[in-house]
C-alpha cells in the first residue's frame, strides 16, 4: 500500500507545472486581451465602419449622406467592376493551377535525394521575400526586354506577365508547404505498395498524393486568396493599361477598388465594392476548403 502511494505522489516537477499551468488557465483572458484588443482596432471595427459606409455616399466618414442600396446598384452595373471579376477569376485559375503543380514538383524532386537539395530549396524561395512593388519593377524591366510590344499595349501580355511573376514568387513558398508533407508520409506504407507492385506513379497517385492532402488544401487556399487579393504587382506591371471602350483590360478586383477611392463622388461606390469583393472571396474559399478537406477526410 506504501508503494502504491509513492507511485500515485506527483513529483516534484509536475507539482511545479500544475502551479504554473492553474493561474494561467484561470486567468487567460488577460493573455488574450492584447492580442484581441488589436484584432478589434485593426480589423473588426475598420471592417464594421467600411461595411456601414459602403451604404452611404461620402468624400470623408466625417461627411456621410445615407443613400441606402444604390452604391451596390451602381458597382454591379459598373462594366469596368465586371470585367476586373472576371479577368480576376482567370488569373485566379490560371495561377492556381500552375503554381500548385509547380511546387509540388519541384518539391517531389527535392525529396528524391538530390545533392544540394537544401541550396535549391533556399534558391526556390528567396523570390518570396521580394516585395510586389520590387518584384514589379524588376519584371517589368524583364518583359520589355523580351516581349515585343509593351506589356501595357497588349492586354494577352499583360495577361501573361501577372501570371509568370505569380509563379515566380509563390512557388518556392508552397514547395517548403509540400515538403513538409511529403516528408511526413510514411515509409512503410510506400514500402508496402512497392511490395504489393506499385510502380512509382501509381504510388504517388494512389500513396503520396492522398496522404499530403492537408498541404495541399492548404496551399490551394494561400495561392487562391493570394491570386483574389493581388494589388501591388498588378498596379506596377500594368495599372490596368490598356484601356478600351473605358474598360481597363489588365485591372483586377483589389486594382480597380482602390481606383475608385480616388475620385471623391465614387468612394461610397468603391467601398460597396470592396464589401462584394469580401463576400465573394470568402464565399470562394470557404467553398475550397469544404471540397479539398473533404477529400482529405476519405484520404
Amino acid at each position: 500500500m506504501c508503494c502504491l502511494k509513492k507511485k500515485l505522489k506527483p513529483s516534484a516537477g509536475t507539482f511545479q507545472s500544475s502551479l504554473i499551468r492553474r493561474p494561467i488557465q484561470r486567468q487567460f483572458y488577460i493573455f488574450l486581451l492584447p492580442t484581441f484588443l488589436c484584432f478589434c482596432i485593426g480589423f473588426l471595427w475598420p471592417f464594421v465602419q467600411g461595411f456601414a459606409l459602403s451604404f452611404c455616399s461620402f468624400t470623408t466618414i466625417s461627411h456621410v449622406t445615407p443613400v441606402g442600396f444604390a452604391n451596390y446598384i451602381k458597382a454591379l452595373n459598373d462594366a469596368g467592376f465586371r470585367h476586373a471579376f472576371f479577368y480576376t477569376v482567370r488569373v485566379a485559375i490560371v495561377s492556381l493551377l500552375l503554381i500548385n503543380v509547380l511546387a509540388f514538383s519541384v518539391a517531389y524532386a527535392l525529396t528524391r535525394g538530390i545533392k544540394g537539395t537544401n541550396i535549391y530549396r533556399g534558391v526556390f524561395f528567396i523570390p518570396n521575400l521580394i516585395g510586389g512593388i520590387v518584384l514589379g519593377y524588376i519584371w517589368s524591366m524583364i518583359f520589355d526586354a523580351v516581349f515585343p510590344m509593351s506589356i501595357k499595349t497588349v492586354a494577352d501580355y499583360g495577361y501573361w506577365a501577372l501570371i509568370i511573376v505569380l509563379c515566380w514568387q509563390q512557388v518556392g513558398y508552397m514547395m517548403i508547404i509540400y515538403i513538409a508533407g511529403l516528408q511526413s508520409v510514411p515509409d512503410d506504407v510506400l514500402e508496402a505498395a512497392k511490395i504489393d507492385g506499385a510502380n512509382g506513379w501509381q504510388s504517388l497517385i494512389h500513396v503520396t498524393i492522398p496522404t499530403v492532402m492537408p498541404s495541399i488544401t492548404i496551399c490551394t487556399f494561400l495561392t487562391l486568396t493570394n491570386s483574389f487579393k493581388l494589388y501591388d504587382q498588378n498596379l506596377v506591371l500594368t495599372n490596368g493599361a490598356p484601356v478600351k471602350r473605358g474598360v481597363a483590360m489588365t485591372e483586377m478586383l483589389a486594382l480597380n477598388i482602390a481606383n475608385g477611392f480616388s475620385t471623391a463622388n465614387q468612394r461610397g461606390v468603391a467601398q460597396a465594392k470592396a464589401v462584394i469583393f469580401f463576400i465573394l472571396v470568402a464565399a470562394i474559399s470557404i467553398i475550397q476548403l469544404r471540397a479539398t478537406h473533404s477529400k482529405e477526410v476519405q484520404a
